[in-house]
């Protein structure tokens, strides 16, 4: 009974949203991670606007009151969050029926919300940060407070609009359009520059969204668990043909804060031994408490010597140093220990606001620099990127096969004049979607397939995970040999996925599969809803590095060469033809991974409730989210597109593409240019 009152009074906040009276002030919880105060940009009249900006939710008789108390947030943070209005009760994934709604499909929504906003999965809760140092789901409290309101209120012939976190409204819709369009960030080409987005995020005027944080579809680290996974078994078949896994070698990396976080337990999964460094305490233990990493050092001889025990004897163990990356890499180098995979996960897309620390000064030191000398501060990580550049090519000399997991290390590297590019001009050191996930996974229409269980209960995940398992076992039992290896892959990894205990928030799952794969596992949670195998909605998404959804030069589209890399036609069109074909709901992104100005990014997410109705979208929408990137690719010159698009047109006699010439090389090369 009081359970049941409890959640009634819950529901009954989120209906209400920003509140008619001002509630009292709330003091910052200190045992979390909070933002680092962001760069003071704005002139005096610039602080005044983004005041009066934030006022609007507020009726005039706040203003006298609310208005000092924004002045000093901004002055304070850089933001203005509002954190007077975070609301009292826990935020968090629950059943879908914990919500008040009129459609179910916004409810669901709320659902994904709260996860990204639940303690457990967001690096900076009360700042309302998900992950990547700025991945926000708002910009500020009210916004998520009238962004709830709204959900509750939605029925199934409206479509909410959202701004960079801002809600718009609610307006007049069809049953099959999307409940929920969102941008973030996108701004004018011209005005889309790191400083740009510091500029106009304190005015208030729009966010970094990054991809799942700002669209809601956000499963905490599970996501890239697994995405690494996959990545550091394709890493040991680069250096080692024959290798099932990654047994008897040591991977070093960095980053143990949002996604990065899942860096040792991906290495562990694999059977590797793996060295993350990460300077922030509270992320180094929060990752340790919750079973991410097995062993916390801060005495490096102590690490080096339990990770050459382990690779000895073919240990599958995650080992965090509690200090800077750069003195782990040197140190490396000092004892002459053999490394055979490198990579580096901090967010530096995001390099001089927090998401990268420069060695040789303590993250207290840092963090005051960062905020009263801003220019010194990109002068120390710059240095320390040189440092950390040299430490990497010694290693490689020496036998290393480095990556760049695409969170901007190259281009950053670069810009601060590291010895990082070879005579052609080309980075030393491909990314991994060069290398690796470009032509072992995307082009051939493989990526991150993910749902949530919206009963929220562990029962429904594991019923999903055996259909998931044995539709593509079946699949697989008549897929070409250019594909079963990542068949494979996929199958050992839901096989284990209860035991390895990767659910952080929302009951969900994640794995790679192409079209043919995602259509049909979908069809079959939504035939198991319908007999009522499943309890409840199941929500369907993905993440950002995938084959369709993302424009990114440096990360998701660097192995296309034909010049259209730096191009974004096909997250925007992703975006498009998802809306009409069934989403729930899309998001369209400027910065994901990579960074602001770096990269367009187009995401989806998709309930289905056992009805006909969901069957059909389902399939049509899959189809196109992903063909819509291997068409692309195709067009490219990818092979491995070229050969997946033509399977794929064999299967659909709708689907007719244009496939590429490919032009002789010699008639090339005897041109006169």
């Amino acid at each position: 009974m009081e359970k049941m009152e409890k959640m009634e009074n819950i529901k009954k906040s989120i209906s209400e949203g920003i509140p008619t009276f001002l509630p009292p002030k709330k003091e910052l919880n200190n045992n979390i991670s909070h933002a680092p105060k962001r760069k003071d940009i704005l002139t005096k009249e610039e602080k005044r606007l983004a005041i009066r900006n934030a006022l609007r939710y507020f009726p005039k008789n706040m203003h006298s009151e609310l208005a000092p108390e924004f002045s000093e947030e901004l002055k304070k943070y850089g933001r203005i969050y509002m954190y007077r209005f975070m609301p009292d009760y826990t935020i968090k994934a629950r059943s879908i029926e914990d919500f008040p709604y009129k459609s179910k499909e916004a409810a669901a929504i709320q659902l994904m919300i709260s996860n990204n906003l639940d303690h457990a999965i967001a690096q900076h809760p009360e700042e309302l940060i998900t992950y990547g140092g700025n991945g926000a789901v708002f910009q500020n409290w009210a916004q998520y407070l009238l962004c709830m309101k709204y959900l509750s209120q939605m029925t199934s012939q409206q479509t909410l609009v959202v701004y960079s976190g801002h809600p718009l409204g609610l307006f007049p819709s069809k049953k099959d359009a999307p409940r929920l369009i969102i941008t973030n960030g996108m701004m004018i080409p011209n005005y889309s520059k790191p400083d740009d987005l510091e500029k106009y995020n304190s005015l208030g005027v729009t966010q970094y969204g990054q991809m799942t944080a700002g669209s809601f579809m956000y499963i905490g680290p599970q996501g890239i668990v697994h995405g690494t996974n996959i990545t550091i078994l394709n890493a040991a078949r680069k250096i080692d043909p024959n290798a099932q896994d990654l047994r008897g070698k040591i991977f070093v990396t960095s980053g143990l804060g949002g996604m990065s976080g899942a860096q040792g337990k991906a290495a562990v999964i694999a059977k590797g031994v793996c060295i993350i460094a990460e300077i922030n305490p509270q992320a180094t233990y929060k990752r340790h408490k919750q079973g991410w990493v097995d062993e916390v050092y801060t005495d490096l001889d102590k690490l080096l010597d339990r990770a050459v025990s382990a690779k000895k004897n073919k240990e599958a163990i995650s080992l965090a140093f509690n200090g800077n990356i750069v003195n782990l890499w040197e140190k490396i180098i000092e004892r002459n220990i053999e490394i055979d995979i490198g990579s580096d996960q901090t967010s530096l897309h995001n390099p001089f606001s927090g998401g990268y620390y420069p060695v040789d000064m303590s993250l207290e030191e840092a963090n005051k620099m960062i905020k009263q000398y801003p220019e010194k501060f990109k002068i120390k990580v710059q240095e320390s990127l040189v440092r950390h550049v040299n430490a990497i090519n010694t290693l490689s000399k020496k036998g290393m096969y480095f990556f760049d997991y695409g969170n901007a290390f190259l281009l950053e590297a670069k810009r601060a004049g590291a010895n990082i590019i070879n005579k052609k001009g080309k980075f030393n050191y491909p990314s991994y979607v060069q290398d690796i996930m470009g032509p072992m996974c995307f082009d051939y229409g493989f990526g991150p397939f993910r749902w949530v269980c919206t009963s929220n209960e562990k029962k429904d995940l594991e019923v999903t995970d055996k259909i998931a398992a044995d539709v593509l076992k079946e699949i697989m039992d008549n897929a070409p040999d250019e594909i079963k290896l990542q068949m494979q892959d996929n199958i050992n990894w839901i096989k284990q996925a209860n035991q390895n205990k990767l659910v952080v928030g929302s009951q969900a799952r994640i794995l790679y599969a192409d079209a043919e794969g995602r259509i049909k596992i979908a069809k079959a949670f939504n035939n198991a809803i319908a007999k009522n195998i499943i309890s409840s909605p199941i929500i369907l998404g993905r993440d950002h590095h995938d084959v369709s959804g993302t424009d990114s030069p440096y990360r998701e589209t660097s192995n296309i060469y034909d010049g259209s890399q730096f191009t974004a036609d096909m997250a925007v069109q992703n975006v498009i033809g998802d809306s009409f074909r069934g989403a729930t709901w899309v998001s369209l992104h400027n910065g994901g991974g990579v960074g602001w100005g770096e990269v367009i990014n187009g995401g989806f997410g998709m309930m289905i409730d056992g009805s006909k109705e969901s069957d059909k979208k389902l399939e049509s929408m899959l189809f196109w989210d992903v063909n819509n990137g291997i068409a692309r690719r195709n067009w490219a010159r990818n092979k491995e597109a070229i050969f997946a698009i033509k399977r794929a047109m064999k299967s659909y006699p709708n689907l007719k593409v244009t496939i590429p010439y490919i032009a002789d090389e010699n008639i090339i090369n005897q041109l006169d240019i």
